[in-house]
């Protein structure tokens, strides 16, 4: 079973605890099924949900280069489902949902290594 599988059903995982630590650019999350993930600002920046980046068709994808340096600047509950992350570059649309920060949080190095040599492939860089 995938992990988008997984909280896709009943009982999905949800956090227990959500820690931004502003200094080291890192939003920590832990799970009630014991997983805990620490994603740096930059990867939830570039991998945002929102409509700017995802678009909406797999077409529409946007690679966002020069994010090597972004902030979280705060968190704000969406329901009892999400979160809206605030970044110092003024990016705040996408809304992050338990279980897109699961499943972002368990495919960490297959996405972050897609994103760093499709930037490459595109002569982009991480560097603003």
């Amino acid at each position: 079973m995938t992990s988008l599988e997984m909280y896709d059903q009943a009982g999905r995982p949800q956090p227990t605890e959500i820690r931004l630590k502003t200094a080291e650019k890192v939003l920590e999350i832990d799970f009630d099924d014991g997983r805990a993930f620490s994603l740096p600002a930059e990867y939830l920046r570039v991998e945002s949900p929102s409509a700017e980046v995802r678009g909406h068709s797999a077409s529409q994808r946007q690679w966002v280069p020069g994010k090597i340096n972004v902030g979280i600047e705060s968190l704000e509950p969406v329901g009892n489902y999400a979160i809206r992350i605030r970044f110092d570059d003024g990016h705040d649309t996408g809304i992050y949902s338990w279980g897109f920060l699961y499943e972002y949080g368990d495919r960490y190095e297959e996405v972050w290594d897609t994103y760093c040599e499709t930037l490459d492939r595109m002569g982009l860089s991480r560097e603003p």
